[in-house]
C-alpha cells in the first residue's frame, strides 16, 4: 500500500459510546474544555463510578468510628471509671479497620473499568490524528503522535488511576471526619475549617498557573524531541554542510527553553507547599491553643482527644495526599487531556471541501467501457469516487466509475504512481474516498463486511510461523484436507509441501524465498474464496508461469477477480484491462485499448521483451 488506512478526523474520545470530537477547538480554558469532554465519558460510567461510591461508604464508616470511638472510650470508660467500656469502644473503632481493607480489594476491582477505556480512547485518538494529519504535516505529527501513544498516554492512564483513588478517599474521609467533629461538638468546626479552608483556597489557586506551566514544560519537551528527532536523521548532511555549531546552539536553546520551564514549575510548587502546610498543620495547633477555653465552656476531655485524631489520622493525611497527588499528578493529567482535546489542524481556506459519500455527485466522469451491463447486482462498484492525499492535493482518482460483476477477471495496469495500489486499496474498503461512493454487493461500504466480502492481498506477503496448515487456514479456520489439497495443487505449492515434510511441519518465514511468501499468501485468499479478491501486484516474485497458474486458479473460483499487473501476459488473461494514468483512465478488452489508448500501446511495447515467453 501507498498510504496508510485513512481514520476520519473526528475520532471518538474514550467512553463506550461518546460523542464525537469537537469541530474548531473552544475559547476557554484547558479545565473547561477537558470537563466538557469528560462528562460523557463519566455519565457512561455511572454504575461504575455509584459502585466505587458503595465501597467507599466503608472508609466513611471506619473514618467515623475511629475519632468517635476514642472519646466515647475515654469519657464514658476510663475517666468515668468504667475500664471495661473503654475497651469495647477501642474495640468498635479497631475493628471498623476490617471491612475497610475490604473496600480496598473492591475499588481497585472496579478501578479499570475507568482506566483503561481512557487509555485506550486516548491511544486511538492520537492515532487517528497521526494518521489524517501525516500527509499534511509529516514530522510534527509523526513526533508528536508518538510522544501522544506512548508518554502522555501512559501519564492520562496513570495520572487518572490514582486521582480516582485519591479523591475518592479525600471525599469520604472528609465525610466521616466532618460527620464525627458534629456528632462530638459543632463548635469545633469553627476552629479546625478556616485553616483548611483558606489552604484548599491558596491550593486551588496555584491550580490555573500551574497547568499553564505544565503545558509550557511538556511543549518544550515536544520541541526538543522534535529538534532531535531531525537532527539524528539529517547527521550526514549537517557534517557535509558544516551546520554543526548552528545545529548545537538550537539544541543548547531548547535544552535552555525545557529548563526555565522546568524551574517556573518548581517554583509554583514551593507555593503548594505552603499551602498543605496551612490545610495540614495549623486545624491542630489551632485546637491545641483553644483547648483551655473549649474544656472551660464544656468540651469534655474526649471529645477533644477524638477531635484530634480526626485531624491527624484522617483530614490531614487525606488533605496532604490529594494536594500532592494534583501537585505531582493532576497538573500533567489536566495538560495532557487537553492536548487530546486539540482539534487537528484544518485544511487550508483554498483547498476544495472532499465530497461527502452521501451528496449529490457533480458532473460525472465515466470512464469509457468501465461499467458492465450485466443485470446482476456487481460485487463491487465505484460511482463517481476522489481520491486525494490531502486536502490540497491532486486527486489520484476523480470522479471514477467502475462496476465488477461476479465471476468477471480485471487488470488494473499503469505506469508507477498513477494510482493502481490507491484504486486497490480503495475497492477493498482501506481508504476512504474523498468524494463518490463505494459499493459491495450494492450496499455501502462498511468495515464489518469486510473480511466476508473480499481479500486484499499486497505485494509483500504476509506469513507467520507456524505450520503451513495454520498460514493457508487463517481466513478460513474450517477448511478441510480436502481444500487444502485442491488450493494446493491449483496453485502449485507441491514442492513447497514435498520440501516441509507435511501440512503441520514448522514453517519459519526467513528461510523461505519472497516468492514462497506470495504463494502461501496466494493459497491463504484462494482457500478463503470471498466474492472479491484484489491482487495488488502480490504475483510480482513469481515467473511468469507461476503468475498464470494463480492467476487462472483465482479466474476459476465464483468471485470477482481484480489484478494490479506487472506484466502484459497478466493484462491479457483478464476479461478486461483498466488502464490507469493518475485522472486519466480508460477501460476495455485488450483489442480494444489497442486501438483507443495510446498509453496502453506504449506500455504494451515496452512489456513485450519481457513476454515472449508467454
Amino acid at each position: 500500500m501507498k498510504a496508510e488506512a485513512r481514520v476520519k478526523r473526528n475520532e471518538p474520545l474514550p467512553g463506550p459510546r461518546s460523542g464525537p470530537l469537537p469541530g474548531p477547538r473552544p475559547r476557554s480554558g484547558p479545565l473547561a474544555r477537558v470537563t466538557r469532554e469528560a462528562r460523557p465519558f463519566l455519565r457512561a460510567r455511572t454504575g461504575t463510578v455509584l459502585r466505587l461510591a458503595g465501597w467507599s461508604l466503608l472508609e466513611f464508616v471506619q473514618t467515623f468510628l475511629g475519632g468517635y470511638g476514642v472519646a466515647r472510650a475515654l469519657d464514658h470508660g476510663f475517666l468515668a471509671g468504667r475500664p471495661l467500656t473503654g475497651l469495647l469502644w477501642l474495640a468498635v473503632a479497631a475493628v471498623a479497620v476490617l471491612p475497610a481493607q475490604l473496600a480496598t480489594r473492591g475499588v481497585f476491582g472496579r478501578l479499570a473499568d475507568l482506566v483503561e477505556p481512557l487509555r485506550d480512547g486516548l491511544v486511538r485518538r492520537a492515532v487517528s490524528r497521526a494518521l489524517s494529519g501525516a500527509l499534511a504535516h509529516p514530522a510534527d505529527t509523526s513526533v508528536r503522535s508518538l510522544s501522544q501513544v506512548t508518554h502522555q498516554s501512559e501519564i492520562a492512564r496513570d495520572g487518572w488511576a490514582g486521582l480516582v483513588l485519591t479523591l475518592r478517599s479525600f471525599v469520604f474521609t472528609v465525610a466521616g471526619a466532618v460527620a464525627g467533629l458534629l456528632a462530638l461538638e459543632p463548635r469545633l468546626l469553627l476552629i479546625v475549617a478556616p485553616p483548611l479552608v483558606l489552604g484548599t483556597g491558596l491550593f486551588l489557586a496555584t491550580l490555573p498557573p500551574m497547568a499553564a506551566r505544565q503545558r509550557d514544560y511538556l511543549t518544550a519537551d515536544e520541541t526538543y524531541a522534535a529538534h532531535a528527532g531531525r537532527t539524528a536523521a539529517d547527521l550526514r548532511d549537517l557534517a557535509a554542510a558544516g551546520a554543526a555549531d548552528r545545529t548545537v546552539a538550537e539544541s543548547r536553546a531548547l535544552a535552555d527553553d525545557q529548563v526555565r520551564a522546568a524551574r517556573s514549575l518548581a517554583r509554583w510548587s514551593g507555593v503548594r507547599v505552603v499551602a498543605l502546610a496551612v490545610c495540614g498543620r495549623f486545624p491542630p495547633l489551632l485546637l491545641l491553643l483553644c483547648a483551655p477555653w473549649l474544656l472551660r465552656d464544656g468540651l469534655t476531655p474526649g471529645a477533644l482527644v477524638g477531635a484530634l485524631t480526626y485531624l491527624t489520622q484522617a483530614l490531614a493525611p487525606a488533605v496532604h495526599a490529594l494536594m500532592t497527588m494534583l501537585s505531582t499528578v493532576g497538573g500533567r493529567l489536566l495538560v495532557v487531556l487537553d492536548r487530546f482535546t486539540d482539534a487537528p489542524p484544518p485544511p487550508a481556506e483554498d483547498s476544495p471541501e472532499p465530497q461527502a459519500a452521501d451528496e449529490p455527485p457533480p458532473a460525472r466522469h465515466t470512464t469509457p467501457g468501465a461499467t458492465t451491463p450485466e443485470a446482476a447486482v456487481p460485487v463491487a462498484e465505484l460511482d463517481a469516487v476522489t481520491f486525494a492525499y490531502g486536502p490540497a492535493a491532486l486527486p489520484v482518482l476523480d470522479r471514477l466509475s467502475l462496476s465488477i460483476a461476479p465471476g468477471e477477471h480485471l487488470a488494473v495496469i499503469g505506469p508507477s504512481g498513477s494510482g493502481k495500489s490507491t484504486l486497490a486499496a480503495v475497492l477493498a474498503g482501506v481508504e476512504q474516498p474523498t468524494g463518490g461512493a463505494v459499493r459491495w454487493h450494492g450496499r455501502p461500504v462498511r468495515a464489518a463486511d469486510a473480511t466476508s466480502v473480499r481479500v486484499l492481498l499486497p505485494q509483500h506477503a504476509y506469513v507467520f510461523t507456524g505450520s503451513l496448515r495454520e498460514n493457508l487456514r487463517y481466513l478460513r479456520p474450517d477448511a478441510d484436507d480436502r481444500s487444502l489439497a485442491a488450493t494446493i495443487d491449483a496453485l502449485g505449492l507441491d514442492p513447497l509441501l514435498t520440501r516441509l515434510g507435511s501440512l503441520d511441519a514448522l514453517l519459519e518465514p526467513d528461510r523461505l524465498s519472497q516468492g514462497e511468501h506470495q504463494l502461501i499468501a496466494l493459497g491463504r485468499a484462494h482457500l478463503a474464496a470471498p466474492p472479491l479478491i484484489v491482487l495488488d501486484e502480490a504475483t510480482s516474485r513469481l515467473d511468469p508461469a507461476a503468475e498464470a497458474r494463480a492467476e487462472r486458479a483465482f479466474a476459476a473460483l465464483p468471485g470477482a477477480l481484480v489484478v494490479v499487473a506487472h506484466r502484459l501476459g497478466s493484462a491479457r488473461r483478464a476479461d478486461r484491462i483498466l488502464v490507469m494514468d493518475g485522472p486519466r483512465t480508460r477501460c476495455g478488452t485488450s483489442a480494444e485499448l489497442l486501438r483507443s489508448s495510446a498509453l496502453y500501446r506504449d506500455l504494451a511495447g515496452l512489456w513485450e521483451p519481457d513476454d515472449v515467453s508467454e
